[in-house]
């Protein structure tokens, strides 16, 4: 995870409707920037749908959720559409902002080693500062924290 207090790593990258969308874009409003290993997987989509249930009291907060997985512009398209997602899910199938935010790492599961993304958020403040910086979250559990984080 990368260090509360230090700026955060700008990025560029496209939405499921092939939008672009640089972290620059939001100074002068929080992000909540959260990453997430697969478009319809049940965590995922359980995250993904709390967000979604939850955005119009992160708006209120004057906050923006950003999603980040390495699927694909096409794979979020489908995903946002079946759910109904109200908010970008940025694609990064080169894992360069995966890798930035230091959620793509080595994981075990069954005794597989493998690599993918460690499910994490970060909060960043309207300046683009780190304030808050959680690993392995629990997907139904995340939003209504990062919500509370926001005060």
């Amino acid at each position: 995870m990368l260090e509360i207090g230090t700026a955060a790593p700008d990025f560029t990258l496209p939405d499921q409707n092939g939008e672009m969308h640089s972290l620059s874009d939001y100074r002068g409003r929080k992000v909540v920037l959260y990453f997430y290993p697969r478009d319809n997987t049940p965590g995922c989509t359980k995250q993904a749908c709390a967000f979604g249930d939850l955005y119009p009291q992160f708006q209120e907060k004057g906050a923006v959720v950003l999603g980040v997985s390495k699927d694909s512009v096409a794979s979020h398209k489908k995903f946002e559409e079946k759910y109904g997602l109200p908010f970008p899910l940025l694609s990064d199938p080169e894992k360069t902002v995966l890798q930035a935010y230091d959620v793509w790492k080595e994981k075990k599961l069954y005794g597989k080693v493998s690599m993918g993304v460690v499910r994490s958020t970060y909060l960043i403040d309207e300046q683009g500062i780190i304030v808050k910086a959680l690993g392995k979250v629990k997907p139904a559990e995340n939003p209504a924290q990062m919500l509370e984080e926001l005060g």
